[in-house]
């Protein structure tokens, strides 16, 4: 009897049905994406509902998404940012583990301030909070 060792894997086909694949198995990327950078794309997104007519304001967008009023506009005023600031956060570095190291309660203050200079300046401080 011959007998002989091959490395498999098995990768969801159609339909979510299991099929058998020679080969190793690609590598699964390690980390995840910050929670920020999430939250970005989020108010962009709806942003974008919103511009386009799919929903007609914050208040519909909250019902459908099961949030509160108050959580979306938190969400939402991440668009105040600076473009560059908005930039940054859609391009962190993915977290291997532990905690983030920019969260949304971070931003809200600077989010607010009207001058994109202010914010960019702020958003160093917070940087440099963050680096101790």
């Amino acid at each position: 009897m011959i007998q002989t060792q091959h490395k498999i894997h098995f990768k969801s086909g159609r339909r979510s049905r299991k099929e058998l694949s020679g080969g190793v198995a690609t590598p699964q990327p390690t980390g995840r994406l910050p929670r920020i950078t999430k939250l970005m794309a989020l108010a962009i997104r709806l942003d974008h509902l919103i511009k386009t007519g799919q929903v007609t304001d914050q208040a519909e967008l909250a019902r459908v998404g099961h949030v509160s009023r108050a959580r979306l506009t938190q969400i939402m005023n991440l668009l105040y940012l600076a473009p560059d600031i908005q930039e940054e956060l859609l391009h962190l570095p993915v977290t291997v583990n532990g905690q983030d190291a920019i969260i949304e309660r971070d931003l809200r203050a600077i989010a607010g301030m009207v001058s994109w200079k202010e914010q960019r300046e702020a958003r160093k401080h917070t940087e440099a909070r963050h680096i101790r």
